[in-house]
Formats: structure tokens, C-alpha cells, sequence
């Protein structure tokens, strides 16, 4: 192993107190925003000790949360921790009805709670710690090798086993062969079943400087909305699953988390590292009216005028399907891509 140098020595020792304050910042940040939210229905008092538990913030996502909820009970989540951001479709009601899950409701900003991160970042402070933590999105549906038969009850219990405090996920847009809202979806519905195509090939990383974790970008949205830019393209790494602890918080999404130990969690070259995929299901036939709503609340990115013309062009029913697509068949086939890995976990 080379010797390392005392200026990088050094900057290494500077850059771990920098992430212990920002993460410190990040904790009292979300102790403070905690008040912006409301229970509306805290069954969390059922929450066994071995709880797999999982954390989401939902804007209008009733026709996407039968399957959702269906999909994450299927591989063994015993309870969910929402956050409804002011919905107007039932969303908020029907999450009530549910008896696994808890509902906070909140009509603050999106944006200015980090996307959702301070909310989330509370109740994981406060009802995650010693459990595995599952934070997605709405529209993404976690798969990883063998979760066919095996649940994540048995790969929690595997990576305990490992020492591994994390699991990492690469997230995969999926869409339909045809215009976007010329397909047909019902709630209850398996989103694969209209998403039936993904980009395969077409994905770079590189090392975050800052925060040490793989930087991974690529896919349909950087081949159609980024093909210019491509350095703004989105970022598709993400650490979803974590056993927690009230020390930890996430930074960006799921993308980085502090502590930078959480998300080692790649080793796309050698496969050594077991891993994931999101399968984001966001190009849904309601992906139109989302989109223009969204250019009007402008509170899904930093700087939303970056993404006017990305919104522009998804309004307008585009086709992202072209002759190098690939059309979904199984978790295995995402393994032999090298989008997800093995590792030692079968």
C-alpha cells in the first residue's frame, strides 16, 4: 500500500471534522423541523423490536400506492412512516385507512425541508434507530438478487451478519415503448407491466470528491432531457436501505449519507459488494399533469429554472423508447448487465 502524504494526511483529518459538523448541523436542523409536521395516524406504538420499517414523503401518489405498499409488504416491511406534503386526492385518507402505517402531514415546502430529507430525517430520528430503515420514493420499487424468494428480513439478517451497516441501489428509470400518457394504468396495477423498457448501457460513475461515495449518472433522462449538459443529468446512487442510528443523516435524497461510511456501498468492477436497483416507475401515464403542476409549484430541484426545458419537453407526451432499449424481464437479467451485484449474498 503507498504511504500516504502528510498534506493529504492532512486534509483527510481536515475533511472528516468538516462531515462531523455538517453532520451535527444536518441533526439539529432536523430537530428544529420536526414541528412542521403533524401525526395525523401514529400507530407506531406496534413497532416490534425487529421491525423492518419504512420511511416516505408523498405528494398526490393515491394511484401509485396500492402496488407500492403491496410490492414492500411482499418483501417483508412490517411498517410505514409517511409524510403527506398537502395532497388533494385522498392520498393523506387512504394511507390513514391503511394498519401498517403511520401519516404526518405537513403544508410546508418541499424544497426548503431538502426535499423531504428533515421530515423523514425526524421520524427516523425517532422511531428508526437499531432498525433497518428502508427511504424511498413513492415511485421507486426496490429489487435486489433472489428477492424473489428471499425477503429483506433474510438480507437485513445477512448483512448483519457481514458488518454491513448499509445497502446500495442503483435507481432505473423505466418507461413505456409508446408516448408516455398514450398507455394505460389502473391503481393496483404492477408498473412493470406498462414501464416495460430501460436504458441498459448507457450509464458513467466517478468518485464524489466531497463526500467520497460513487457518482453515478447516465440513462433515458441524460440520453433525451441531458444529452447536451450531461453533467446535469440525475443522479441515480442511492443508499436506501440503512440500519440506523440517531446519529446518521442523509445529505441529498438517498444519494449521500453522513457518515461517508454508509454509503460504500458500491464496487460496480469487481461485484464484491452485494447491491440493488430502484426500479423508478416515474414515467406513469399521470406524468403529464405532474409535470406541469410541478413547473408552477417548482419544488423538486435546487435551482428549478436549470429544469424548465426538461419539464417543457415532459409535458408534451415525448417518446423515450429508441432501438437500443431493453425490456425488462428479471432481477437476474439486471445482474448479468451489471447493474446490480451479487456479491456474497448468493
Amino acid at each position: 500500500m503507498m504511504p500516504v502524504s502528510g498534506g493529504k494526511r492532512v486534509r483527510s483529518l481536515w475533511l472528516a471534522y468538516r462531515l462531523r459538523w455538517k453532520r451535527r448541523r444536518f441533526l439539529f436542523r432536523i430537530w428544529r423541523k420536526r414541528k412542521q409536521i403533524s401525526v395525523k395516524v401514529d400507530r407506531t406504538g406496534g413497532i416490534g423490536k425487529t421491525a423492518i420499517l419504512a420511511f416516505v414523503t408523498v405528494r398526490n401518489e393515491v394511484e401509485r400506492l396500492p402496488y407500492f405498499l403491496a410490492h414492500y409488504r411482499k418483501l417483508g416491511v412490517d411498517h410505514f412512516l409517511f409524510v403527506d406534503n398537502g395532497s388533494d386526492d385522498g392520498t393523506a385518507a387512504y394511507l390513514a385507512d391503511q394498519p401498517d402505517v403511520s401519516v404526518w402531514t405537513t403544508a410546508h415546502s418541499y424544497r426548503l425541508a431538502r426535499f423531504g430529507m428533515d421530515w423523514l430525517g425526524w421520524l427516523l430520528w425517532r422511531y428508526g434507530s437499531g432498525h433497518w430503515c428502508l427511504t424511498v420514493d413513492a415511485d421507486e420499487l426496490l429489487v435486489y438478487p433472489e428477492c424473489e424468494t428471499r425477503d429483506l428480513k433474510v438480507l437485513t439478517t445477512w448483512l448483519d451478519e457481514q458488518g454491513c451497516p448499509s445497502f446500495g441501489a442503483i435507481m432505473l428509470d423505466l418507461y413505456p415503448k409508446g408516448a408516455l400518457e398514450d398507455v394505460k394504468y389502473e391503481p393496483g396495477d404492477d408498473p412493470r407491466d406498462v414501464l416495460a423498457w430501460f436504458d441498459a448501457d448507457n450509464y458513467r460513475h466517478r468518485w464524489h470528491h466531497y463526500y467520497g461515495n460513487l457518482w453515478i449518472q447516465g440513462g433515458v433522462r441524460e440520453r433525451v432531457f441531458f444529452a447536451q449538459d450531461p453533467g446535469r443529468a440525475p443522479t441515480l446512487n442511492k443508499t436506501p436501505l440503512v440500519k440506523w442510528h440517531w446519529r446518521y443523516a442523509y445529505v441529498s435524497s438517498t444519494h449521500q449519507a453522513l457518515p461517508t461510511r454508509l454509503h460504500d456501498v458500491f464496487d460496480l468492477e469487481a461485484g464484491t459488494k452485494a447491491s440493488g436497483v430502484l426500479l423508478h416507475t416515474k414515467f406513469l401515464p399521470m406524468i403529464g399533469s405532474k409535470t406541469k403542476e410541478e413547473m408552477v409549484r417548482r419544488q423538486h430541484f435546487e435551482n428549478s429554472s436549470l429544469y424548465t426545458a426538461y419539464h417543457q419537453k415532459l409535458s408534451q407526451n415525448p417518446v423515450l423508447w429508441h432501438q437500443g432499449s431493453c425490456r425488462y424481464q428479471s432481477t437476474e437479467q439486471l445482474v448479468k448487465l451489471g447493474l446490480m451485484s451479487k456479491g456474497g449474498w448468493v
